[in-house]
Protein backbone atom coordinates (compact mmCIF):
# COMPACT_ATOMS: atom_id res chain seq x y z
CA UNK A 1 0.00 0.00 0.00
CA UNK A 2 1.91 3.27 -0.84
CA UNK A 3 2.60 6.29 1.11
CA UNK A 4 2.42 9.60 0.80
CA UNK A 5 6.27 9.84 0.15
CA UNK A 6 6.04 6.70 -2.41
CA UNK A 7 3.45 8.85 -4.39
CA UNK A 8 5.54 11.99 -4.01
CA UNK A 9 8.71 10.01 -5.54
CA UNK A 10 6.23 9.43 -8.62
CA UNK A 11 4.78 12.79 -8.80
CA UNK A 12 7.75 14.81 -7.97
CA UNK A 13 9.61 14.95 -4.70
CA UNK A 14 11.10 18.84 -4.98
CA UNK A 15 10.02 19.58 -8.45
CA UNK A 16 8.00 23.16 -9.80
CA UNK A 17 4.62 22.61 -7.43
CA UNK A 18 7.27 22.41 -4.49
CA UNK A 19 9.50 25.04 -5.40
CA UNK A 20 6.58 27.70 -6.08
CA UNK A 21 5.50 26.47 -2.72
CA UNK A 22 8.94 26.54 -0.55
CA UNK A 23 9.68 30.79 -2.18
CA UNK A 24 5.68 31.37 -1.13
CA UNK A 25 5.75 30.27 1.88
CA UNK A 26 9.50 31.68 2.71
CA UNK A 27 7.58 35.22 2.89
CA UNK A 28 6.42 33.86 6.37
CA UNK A 29 9.83 33.20 8.19
CA UNK A 30 10.46 36.40 6.22
CA UNK A 31 8.17 38.74 8.34
CA UNK A 32 8.39 36.75 10.95
CA UNK A 33 11.71 38.81 12.13
CA UNK A 34 10.57 42.02 12.57
CA UNK A 35 8.11 40.62 15.44
CA UNK A 36 11.37 38.70 16.79
CA UNK A 37 13.74 41.17 17.34
CA UNK A 38 12.23 44.45 16.15
CA UNK A 39 12.63 45.73 19.60
CA UNK A 40 16.05 46.85 18.42
CA UNK A 41 14.55 49.51 16.35
CA UNK A 42 11.38 50.16 17.71
CA UNK A 43 12.70 50.69 21.36
CA UNK A 44 16.15 51.94 20.63
CA UNK A 45 17.36 54.52 23.36
CA UNK A 46 19.38 57.33 21.97
CA UNK A 47 21.15 59.87 23.99
CA UNK A 48 18.71 61.71 26.39
CA UNK A 49 19.17 64.75 29.20
CA UNK A 50 16.94 66.12 31.44
CA UNK A 51 14.27 68.71 30.04
CA UNK A 52 14.13 71.63 32.01
CA UNK A 53 12.00 74.51 30.39
CA UNK A 54 13.71 77.35 32.65
CA UNK A 55 17.24 76.36 31.31
CA UNK A 56 15.53 76.52 27.84
CA UNK A 57 14.41 80.08 27.70
CA UNK A 58 17.79 81.03 29.83
CA UNK A 59 19.46 79.73 26.42
CA UNK A 60 17.64 81.36 24.18
CA UNK A 61 17.62 84.57 25.80
CA UNK A 62 21.61 84.56 26.32
CA UNK A 63 22.01 82.59 22.76
CA UNK A 64 23.62 79.44 23.86
CA UNK A 65 24.92 76.75 21.44
CA UNK A 66 23.54 73.31 21.61
CA UNK A 67 27.02 72.07 22.93
CA UNK A 68 26.82 75.55 25.33
CA UNK A 69 23.75 74.70 26.64
CA UNK A 70 24.73 71.08 27.75
CA UNK A 71 27.77 72.30 29.02
CA UNK A 72 25.87 74.92 31.41
CA UNK A 73 23.07 73.28 32.42
CA UNK A 74 23.65 69.00 31.94
CA UNK A 75 25.12 67.60 35.13
CA UNK A 76 28.37 65.56 34.33
CA UNK A 77 28.93 61.57 34.69
CA UNK A 78 29.19 59.95 37.27
CA UNK A 79 32.54 59.20 39.05
CA UNK A 80 33.06 56.21 37.38
CA UNK A 81 31.85 57.09 34.29
CA UNK A 82 28.53 56.34 34.92
CA UNK A 83 25.95 57.84 32.60
CA UNK A 84 22.67 58.46 35.07
CA UNK A 85 23.30 61.50 36.56
CA UNK A 86 23.71 63.17 32.84
CA UNK A 87 20.27 61.24 31.60
CA UNK A 88 18.28 61.10 34.62
CA UNK A 89 18.74 63.79 36.47
CA UNK A 90 18.91 67.89 36.68
CA UNK A 91 20.58 70.49 38.36
CA UNK A 92 17.85 71.23 41.63
CA UNK A 93 18.17 75.30 40.83
CA UNK A 94 15.58 77.78 39.66
CA UNK A 95 16.56 78.81 36.44
CA UNK A 96 14.30 82.12 36.49
CA UNK A 97 16.16 83.85 39.17
CA UNK A 98 17.78 87.14 38.17
CA UNK A 99 21.43 86.40 39.77
CA UNK A 100 22.03 83.84 36.83
CA UNK A 101 24.39 85.38 33.85
CA UNK A 102 24.87 83.78 30.61
CA UNK A 103 28.52 82.75 31.23
CA UNK A 104 28.36 80.09 33.23
CA UNK A 105 25.47 80.45 35.04
CA UNK A 106 25.64 78.08 37.89
CA UNK A 107 29.34 79.77 38.98
CA UNK A 108 27.59 81.95 41.23
CA UNK A 109 26.04 78.98 43.10
CA UNK A 110 28.45 77.08 44.19
CA UNK A 111 32.04 76.94 43.88
CA UNK A 112 32.51 72.97 42.10
CA UNK A 113 29.15 72.03 40.00
CA UNK A 114 29.66 69.06 42.00
CA UNK A 115 28.20 70.70 45.10
CA UNK A 116 25.18 71.24 43.91
CA UNK A 117 21.87 69.11 44.69
CA UNK A 118 20.01 67.06 42.03
CA UNK A 119 16.87 66.15 41.45
CA UNK A 120 14.47 64.22 38.97
CA UNK A 121 13.56 65.15 35.76
CA UNK A 122 10.10 66.66 36.61
CA UNK A 123 9.65 68.06 33.06
CA UNK A 124 10.32 65.25 31.05
CA UNK A 125 13.56 64.43 28.62
CA UNK A 126 15.02 65.95 25.52
CA UNK A 127 16.49 63.16 23.26
CA UNK A 128 18.86 63.32 20.62
CA UNK A 129 17.44 61.91 17.40
CA UNK A 130 15.84 62.16 14.32
CA UNK A 131 12.92 59.63 14.64
CA UNK A 132 11.06 58.25 17.19
CA UNK A 133 10.85 55.03 19.14
CA UNK A 134 8.37 53.86 22.41
CA UNK A 135 11.18 54.59 24.29
CA UNK A 136 11.36 58.83 23.32
CA UNK A 137 7.18 58.25 23.32
CA UNK A 138 6.48 57.03 26.74
CA UNK A 139 9.71 58.13 28.51
CA UNK A 140 11.15 54.48 28.93
CA UNK A 141 14.14 55.86 30.44
CA UNK A 142 15.46 56.43 33.84
CA UNK A 143 13.54 55.08 36.81
CA UNK A 144 10.74 53.23 33.78
CA UNK A 145 13.62 51.80 31.48
CA UNK A 146 12.92 48.45 32.93
CA UNK A 147 9.48 48.58 30.65
CA UNK A 148 11.65 48.09 27.66
CA UNK A 149 12.62 45.19 28.73
CA UNK A 150 8.68 43.95 29.62
CA UNK A 151 7.64 44.97 26.06
CA UNK A 152 10.24 42.18 24.73
CA UNK A 153 9.56 39.94 27.20
CA UNK A 154 5.86 39.74 26.82
CA UNK A 155 6.02 38.42 23.05
CA UNK A 156 7.99 35.85 24.23
CA UNK A 157 5.38 34.98 26.58
CA UNK A 158 3.21 34.75 24.03
CA UNK A 159 5.64 32.64 21.78
CA UNK A 160 5.40 30.15 25.01
CA UNK A 161 1.63 30.03 25.45
CA UNK A 162 0.76 30.51 21.69
CA UNK A 163 3.24 27.10 20.73
CA UNK A 164 0.84 24.61 22.83
CA UNK A 165 -3.11 26.44 21.66
CA UNK A 166 -1.24 26.85 18.08
CA UNK A 167 -0.21 23.22 17.96
CA UNK A 168 -3.26 21.80 18.88
CA UNK A 169 -5.07 24.14 16.02
CA UNK A 170 -2.90 22.75 13.65
CA UNK A 171 -3.54 18.99 14.52
CA UNK A 172 -7.05 19.16 14.69
CA UNK A 173 -8.71 22.06 12.02
CA UNK A 174 -5.23 21.50 9.76
CA UNK A 175 -2.35 23.72 8.66
CA UNK A 176 -3.62 25.68 6.16
CA UNK A 177 -6.36 26.95 8.25
CA UNK A 178 -3.94 27.84 11.10
CA UNK A 179 -1.93 29.50 8.63
CA UNK A 180 -4.25 32.08 7.43
CA UNK A 181 -6.06 32.67 11.07
CA UNK A 182 -2.60 32.99 12.41
CA UNK A 183 -1.42 35.27 9.86
CA UNK A 184 -4.24 37.51 9.77
CA UNK A 185 -4.70 38.14 13.57
CA UNK A 186 -0.45 38.70 14.04
CA UNK A 187 -1.37 41.30 10.83
CA UNK A 188 -4.13 43.07 12.44
CA UNK A 189 -2.64 43.03 15.82
CA UNK A 190 0.83 44.35 14.40
CA UNK A 191 -1.52 47.09 13.17
CA UNK A 192 -3.09 47.92 16.07
CA UNK A 193 0.39 48.16 17.63
CA UNK A 194 1.17 50.74 15.76
CA UNK A 195 -1.70 53.19 16.67
CA UNK A 196 -1.64 51.96 20.38
CA UNK A 197 -2.72 54.67 22.22
CA UNK A 198 -0.61 54.17 25.76
CA UNK A 199 1.82 52.03 27.11
CA UNK A 200 -0.45 49.27 28.43
CA UNK A 201 -2.68 48.76 25.45
CA UNK A 202 0.81 48.56 23.52
CA UNK A 203 1.88 45.23 25.80
CA UNK A 204 -1.10 43.76 25.38
CA UNK A 205 -1.23 43.88 22.30
CA UNK A 206 2.58 42.72 21.56
CA UNK A 207 1.22 39.55 24.10
CA UNK A 208 -1.34 38.86 21.58
CA UNK A 209 1.07 39.14 18.23
CA UNK A 210 3.39 37.15 20.35
CA UNK A 211 0.10 34.30 20.61
CA UNK A 212 0.01 33.83 16.71
CA UNK A 213 2.42 34.99 14.76
CA UNK A 214 4.85 32.51 15.78
CA UNK A 215 2.24 29.73 15.04
CA UNK A 216 1.83 31.73 11.64
CA UNK A 217 6.22 30.71 11.39
CA UNK A 218 5.29 27.22 12.52
CA UNK A 219 2.37 26.43 10.02
CA UNK A 220 4.77 27.34 7.07
CA UNK A 221 7.94 25.37 8.29
CA UNK A 222 5.10 22.03 8.73
CA UNK A 223 3.30 22.81 5.52
CA UNK A 224 6.31 22.97 3.21
CA UNK A 225 8.39 20.10 4.88
CA UNK A 226 5.36 18.02 4.36
CA UNK A 227 4.98 18.88 0.71
CA UNK A 228 8.10 17.75 -0.37
CA UNK A 229 10.08 14.16 -0.38
CA UNK A 230 12.00 12.73 2.40
CA UNK A 231 15.27 13.29 0.74
CA UNK A 232 14.68 17.30 0.65
CA UNK A 233 12.91 17.51 4.41
CA UNK A 234 16.17 18.19 6.16
CA UNK A 235 17.20 20.93 3.26
CA UNK A 236 14.06 22.81 2.76
CA UNK A 237 13.76 23.30 6.62
CA UNK A 238 16.92 24.75 6.91
CA UNK A 239 16.20 27.01 3.83
CA UNK A 240 13.48 28.55 4.91
CA UNK A 241 14.96 28.89 8.23
CA UNK A 242 17.23 30.97 6.05
CA UNK A 243 14.74 33.16 4.92
CA UNK A 244 14.48 34.56 8.71
CA UNK A 245 17.41 35.82 8.07
CA UNK A 246 16.19 37.64 4.50
CA UNK A 247 13.95 39.24 7.31
CA UNK A 248 16.40 40.63 8.88
CA UNK A 249 18.21 42.13 6.33
CA UNK A 250 14.85 43.84 4.97
CA UNK A 251 14.12 45.03 8.56
CA UNK A 252 17.27 47.11 8.86
CA UNK A 253 16.59 48.69 5.36
CA UNK A 254 13.38 49.81 6.30
CA UNK A 255 14.21 51.20 9.57
CA UNK A 256 17.18 52.94 8.29
CA UNK A 257 14.81 54.45 5.63
CA UNK A 258 11.14 54.75 8.19
CA UNK A 259 13.19 56.32 11.65
CA UNK A 260 10.04 57.27 13.15
CA UNK A 261 8.42 53.39 15.14
CA UNK A 262 4.74 54.13 14.54
CA UNK A 263 5.46 54.14 10.62
CA UNK A 264 7.78 51.59 10.54
CA UNK A 265 5.27 49.35 12.96
CA UNK A 266 3.09 49.87 10.27
CA UNK A 267 5.22 49.22 7.59
CA UNK A 268 6.27 45.84 8.72
CA UNK A 269 2.75 44.71 9.69
CA UNK A 270 -0.01 46.36 6.45
CA UNK A 271 2.12 43.84 3.64
CA UNK A 272 1.38 40.51 6.08
CA UNK A 273 -2.30 41.07 4.83
CA UNK A 274 -1.24 39.71 1.56
CA UNK A 275 -0.88 35.74 3.57
CA UNK A 276 -4.61 35.70 2.86
CA UNK A 277 -3.81 35.33 -0.99
CA UNK A 278 -2.10 31.39 0.70
CA UNK A 279 -6.23 30.96 0.77
CA UNK A 280 -5.90 30.53 -3.44
CA UNK A 281 -1.92 29.69 -3.77
CA UNK A 282 -1.19 26.99 -1.02
CA UNK A 283 -3.39 23.72 -0.65
CA UNK A 284 -3.53 21.79 2.51
CA UNK A 285 -0.98 19.59 3.39
CA UNK A 286 -2.02 15.89 2.06
CA UNK A 287 -0.28 14.39 4.70
CA UNK A 288 -2.75 16.20 6.91
CA UNK A 289 -6.02 14.83 4.89
CA UNK A 290 -5.10 11.43 4.86
CA UNK A 291 -4.74 11.56 8.62
CA UNK A 292 -8.35 12.88 8.61
CA UNK A 293 -9.18 10.09 5.88
CA UNK A 294 -10.25 12.98 2.97
CA UNK A 295 -8.26 10.59 0.45
CA UNK A 296 -10.78 12.19 -2.26
CA UNK A 297 -9.00 15.53 -1.38
CA UNK A 298 -5.39 13.42 -1.22
CA UNK A 299 -6.13 12.64 -4.35
CA UNK A 300 -6.91 15.91 -5.85
CA UNK A 301 -4.01 17.44 -4.64
CA UNK A 302 -1.86 14.78 -5.88
CA UNK A 303 -2.89 15.60 -9.22
CA UNK A 304 -2.16 19.00 -8.89
CA UNK A 305 1.22 18.45 -8.19
CA UNK A 306 2.20 15.81 -10.78
CA UNK A 307 0.47 18.51 -13.05
CA UNK A 308 2.16 20.98 -12.03
CA UNK A 309 5.49 18.89 -12.17
CA UNK A 310 5.03 18.04 -15.61
CA UNK A 311 4.57 14.36 -14.50
CA UNK A 312 1.72 11.92 -15.80
CA UNK A 313 -1.07 11.87 -13.42
CA UNK A 314 -1.50 8.33 -11.04
CA UNK A 315 -4.34 6.64 -12.47
CA UNK A 316 -5.23 5.37 -8.93
CA UNK A 317 -4.87 6.54 -5.94
CA UNK A 318 -7.48 4.74 -3.34
CA UNK A 319 -5.23 2.39 -1.61
CA UNK A 320 -3.36 5.43 -0.38
CA UNK A 321 -2.12 4.86 3.29
CA UNK A 322 -0.83 7.18 5.92
CA UNK A 323 2.50 4.81 7.37
CA UNK A 324 1.89 4.17 11.00
CA UNK A 325 4.26 2.52 13.74
CA UNK A 326 2.04 0.26 16.41
CA UNK A 327 4.34 2.64 18.75
CA UNK A 328 2.92 5.44 17.61
CA UNK A 329 -0.28 4.66 18.87
CA UNK A 330 1.09 4.21 22.44
CA UNK A 331 -0.15 7.91 24.40
CA UNK A 332 3.04 10.05 25.11
CA UNK A 333 2.91 10.93 28.99
CA UNK A 334 5.32 13.55 30.24
CA UNK A 335 6.77 11.62 32.65
CA UNK A 336 8.21 9.09 29.79
CA UNK A 337 10.35 11.96 28.95
CA UNK A 338 12.05 11.25 32.60
CA UNK A 339 11.56 7.66 33.20
CA UNK A 340 15.27 6.19 32.45
CA UNK A 341 18.63 7.33 33.21
CA UNK A 342 19.20 8.03 29.22
CA UNK A 343 16.24 10.22 28.58
CA UNK A 344 15.99 11.73 31.98
CA UNK A 345 19.81 12.78 31.12
CA UNK A 346 18.86 14.05 27.20
CA UNK A 347 16.15 15.60 28.51
CA UNK A 348 17.90 18.10 30.88
CA UNK A 349 20.60 18.80 28.26
CA UNK A 350 18.27 19.16 25.65
CA UNK A 351 16.58 21.85 27.89
CA UNK A 352 19.83 23.41 28.38
CA UNK A 353 20.47 23.88 24.83
CA UNK A 354 17.36 25.32 24.14
CA UNK A 355 17.24 28.02 27.06
CA UNK A 356 21.04 28.69 25.93
CA UNK A 357 20.26 29.27 22.30
CA UNK A 358 17.63 31.74 22.84
CA UNK A 359 19.46 33.52 25.46
CA UNK A 360 22.76 33.80 23.48
CA UNK A 361 21.02 34.76 19.79
CA UNK A 362 18.75 37.49 21.31
CA UNK A 363 21.24 38.68 24.02
CA UNK A 364 24.11 38.89 21.43
CA UNK A 365 21.43 40.99 19.23
CA UNK A 366 20.85 43.50 21.70
CA UNK A 367 23.88 44.14 23.45
CA UNK A 368 25.13 45.13 19.92
CA UNK A 369 22.34 47.17 19.17
CA UNK A 370 23.04 48.77 22.66
CA UNK A 371 26.46 49.28 22.28
CA UNK A 372 27.02 49.48 19.36
CA UNK A 373 28.16 52.91 16.93
CA UNK A 374 25.74 52.76 14.25
CA UNK A 375 22.89 50.53 14.75
CA UNK A 376 21.63 50.15 11.60
CA UNK A 377 24.80 48.82 9.90
CA UNK A 378 25.81 46.91 13.13
CA UNK A 379 22.75 44.97 13.14
CA UNK A 380 22.79 44.22 8.99
CA UNK A 381 26.44 43.12 9.71
CA UNK A 382 25.52 41.02 12.17
CA UNK A 383 22.28 39.17 9.89
CA UNK A 384 24.70 38.94 7.58
CA UNK A 385 26.54 36.09 9.22
CA UNK A 386 23.44 34.00 9.34
CA UNK A 387 23.87 33.12 5.90
CA UNK A 388 27.04 31.13 5.76
CA UNK A 389 25.89 29.44 8.71
CA UNK A 390 23.03 28.06 6.92
CA UNK A 391 25.58 26.31 4.28
CA UNK A 392 28.29 25.49 7.57
CA UNK A 393 24.90 23.05 8.50
CA UNK A 394 24.12 22.05 5.28
CA UNK A 395 27.78 21.25 4.26
CA UNK A 396 28.58 19.65 7.73
CA UNK A 397 25.96 17.03 9.05
CA UNK A 398 26.32 14.61 6.40
CA UNK A 399 29.54 14.32 7.13
CA UNK A 400 30.29 14.71 10.83
CA UNK A 401 27.16 13.94 11.91
CA UNK A 402 25.06 16.39 14.66
CA UNK A 403 27.20 16.33 17.79
CA UNK A 404 30.28 17.17 17.17
CA UNK A 405 29.36 20.70 15.06
CA UNK A 406 26.81 21.44 17.36
CA UNK A 407 29.31 21.16 20.19
CA UNK A 408 31.34 23.23 18.29
CA UNK A 409 28.95 26.03 17.49
CA UNK A 410 28.23 26.47 21.38
CA UNK A 411 32.03 27.31 22.13
CA UNK A 412 32.37 29.77 19.29
CA UNK A 413 29.42 31.64 20.50
CA UNK A 414 30.83 31.36 23.81
CA UNK A 415 34.21 32.04 23.07
CA UNK A 416 33.32 35.20 20.95
CA UNK A 417 31.46 36.68 23.87
CA UNK A 418 34.10 35.47 26.50
CA UNK A 419 36.47 37.50 23.84
CA UNK A 420 34.17 40.74 24.06
CA UNK A 421 34.44 41.33 27.21
CA UNK A 422 38.06 42.53 27.11
CA UNK A 423 37.73 44.90 23.57
CA UNK A 424 38.00 48.09 24.54
CA UNK A 425 35.08 50.14 23.21
CA UNK A 426 37.38 52.14 20.96
CA UNK A 427 37.97 49.02 18.53
CA UNK A 428 34.36 49.31 17.64
CA UNK A 429 35.15 47.48 14.41
CA UNK A 430 36.79 44.29 16.41
CA UNK A 431 34.01 44.51 18.55
CA UNK A 432 31.91 43.77 16.11
CA UNK A 433 33.95 41.26 14.19
CA UNK A 434 33.96 39.14 17.46
CA UNK A 435 30.13 39.49 17.60
CA UNK A 436 29.60 38.54 14.64
CA UNK A 437 31.51 35.18 14.56
CA UNK A 438 29.79 34.12 17.92
CA UNK A 439 26.20 35.43 16.30
CA UNK A 440 27.24 32.52 13.32
CA UNK A 441 27.88 30.32 16.01
CA UNK A 442 24.85 30.49 17.98
CA UNK A 443 22.83 30.69 14.95
CA UNK A 444 24.06 27.31 14.04
CA UNK A 445 23.18 25.81 17.23
CA UNK A 446 19.58 27.16 17.14
CA UNK A 447 19.26 25.44 13.42
CA UNK A 448 20.98 22.35 14.52
CA UNK A 449 19.62 21.84 18.37
CA UNK A 450 15.74 20.91 16.49
CA UNK A 451 17.32 18.09 14.72
CA UNK A 452 19.25 16.31 17.36
CA UNK A 453 16.00 16.67 19.53
CA UNK A 454 13.91 14.81 17.07
CA UNK A 455 16.76 12.28 16.84
CA UNK A 456 16.96 11.13 20.62
CA UNK A 457 13.22 11.03 21.08
CA UNK A 458 11.44 7.39 20.67
CA UNK A 459 8.53 7.82 18.04
CA UNK A 460 5.48 7.86 20.39
CA UNK A 461 7.18 10.87 22.49
CA UNK A 462 9.15 12.69 19.52
CA UNK A 463 6.64 15.54 19.42
CA UNK A 464 5.80 15.85 23.22
CA UNK A 465 9.93 16.16 23.74
CA UNK A 466 10.79 18.64 20.63
CA UNK A 467 7.75 20.48 22.44
CA UNK A 468 8.55 20.32 26.17
CA UNK A 469 12.70 20.91 25.52
CA UNK A 470 12.03 24.09 22.83
CA UNK A 471 9.68 25.65 25.09
CA UNK A 472 12.52 26.33 27.52
CA UNK A 473 13.62 28.48 24.56
CA UNK A 474 10.56 30.99 25.23
CA UNK A 475 11.48 31.22 28.38
CA UNK A 476 14.86 32.17 27.64
CA UNK A 477 12.92 34.75 25.48
CA UNK A 478 11.52 36.09 28.28
CA UNK A 479 14.47 37.27 30.56
CA UNK A 480 17.35 37.86 28.10
CA UNK A 481 15.87 41.31 28.16
CA UNK A 482 16.09 41.92 31.43
CA UNK A 483 19.26 40.13 31.25
CA UNK A 484 21.09 42.18 29.04
CA UNK A 485 19.41 45.55 30.14
CA UNK A 486 19.54 45.55 33.54
CA UNK A 487 23.00 43.74 33.94
CA UNK A 488 24.50 46.62 31.77
CA UNK A 489 23.53 48.99 34.07
CA UNK A 490 26.11 47.44 36.45
CA UNK A 491 28.98 46.65 33.81
CA UNK A 492 28.53 46.98 30.19
CA UNK A 493 30.34 43.19 30.19
CA UNK A 494 28.02 41.87 32.65
CA UNK A 495 25.85 40.46 30.20
CA UNK A 496 29.00 39.08 28.54
CA UNK A 497 30.44 37.31 30.91
CA UNK A 498 27.35 35.28 31.59
CA UNK A 499 26.87 34.57 27.69
CA UNK A 500 30.15 33.15 27.93
CA UNK A 501 29.96 30.94 30.68
CA UNK A 502 26.38 29.43 29.31
CA UNK A 503 27.91 28.87 25.84
CA UNK A 504 30.91 27.48 26.98
CA UNK A 505 28.81 25.19 29.51
CA UNK A 506 26.69 24.09 26.56
CA UNK A 507 29.55 22.90 24.21
CA UNK A 508 30.80 20.63 26.91
CA UNK A 509 27.13 19.53 27.70
CA UNK A 510 26.54 18.79 24.10
CA UNK A 511 29.15 16.21 23.74
CA UNK A 512 27.48 14.33 26.92
CA UNK A 513 24.90 13.30 23.85
CA UNK A 514 25.22 10.46 21.79
CA UNK A 515 25.52 11.08 18.18
CA UNK A 516 22.86 10.08 15.58
CA UNK A 517 24.51 9.71 12.51
CA UNK A 518 24.24 6.67 10.58
CA UNK A 519 22.51 4.94 12.90
CA UNK A 520 18.30 4.07 13.05
CA UNK A 521 15.82 6.55 14.88
CA UNK A 522 14.63 5.14 18.21
CA UNK A 523 11.50 3.56 18.03
CA UNK A 524 10.97 2.61 21.73
CA UNK A 525 12.47 3.38 25.07
CA UNK A 526 14.29 0.71 25.29
CA UNK A 527 16.31 2.32 21.80
CA UNK A 528 16.53 5.37 22.92
CA UNK A 529 18.35 3.88 26.38
CA UNK A 530 20.71 2.22 24.30
CA UNK A 531 21.14 4.83 21.45
CA UNK A 532 24.81 5.05 20.55
CA UNK A 533 25.83 1.88 22.26
CA UNK A 534 24.71 -0.20 19.42
CA UNK A 535 25.07 1.24 15.95
CA UNK A 536 22.56 0.15 13.85
CA UNK A 537 22.76 1.38 10.07
CA UNK A 538 20.01 3.27 8.67
CA UNK A 539 18.47 1.04 6.67
CA UNK A 540 15.68 3.68 5.26
CA UNK A 541 17.13 7.43 6.21
CA UNK A 542 13.78 8.74 7.65
CA UNK A 543 12.98 12.54 8.53
CA UNK A 544 10.65 13.09 10.33
CA UNK A 545 8.16 16.42 10.36
CA UNK A 546 7.99 17.77 13.88
CA UNK A 547 5.67 20.82 15.66
CA UNK A 548 7.91 22.86 17.58
CA UNK A 549 8.00 25.83 19.00
CA UNK A 550 11.56 27.24 17.90
CA UNK A 551 12.47 30.51 16.34
CA UNK A 552 13.37 30.30 12.39
CA UNK A 553 17.17 29.63 12.82
CA UNK A 554 15.08 31.91 14.09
Amino acid sequence: MPTVDDILEQVGEFGWFQKQAFLTLCLLSAAFAPVYVGIVFLAFTPDHRCLSPGAAELGRRCGWSAAEELNYTVPGPGPTGDAFPRQCRSYAVDWNQSALGCVDPLAGLAANRSHLPLGPCLHGWAYDTPGSSIVTEFNLVCDNSWKVDLFQSCVNLGFFLGSLGVGYIADRFGRKLCLLATSLTSAVLGALTAVAPNYTSLLLFRLLQGLVSKGSWTSGYVLITEFVGMGYRRMVAILYQMAFTVGLVVLSGVAYAIPHWRWLQLAISLPTFLFLLYYWCVPESPRWLLSQKRNAQVMKIMGHIAQKNGKSPLADLKMLSLEEDVTEKLSPSFVDLFRTPQLRKHTFILMYLWFTSSVLYQGLIMHVGATGGNLYLDFLYSALVEFPAAFIILATIDRFGLIRPLATSNLVAGTACFIMIFISHDLHWLNITVACVGRMGITIVFQMVCLVNAELYPTFVRNLGVMVCSSLCDLGGIITPFLVFRLMEIWHGLPLTLFAGLGLVAGGMTLLLPETKGITLPETIEDAENLGKIAKPKENMIYLQIQTSERAGT
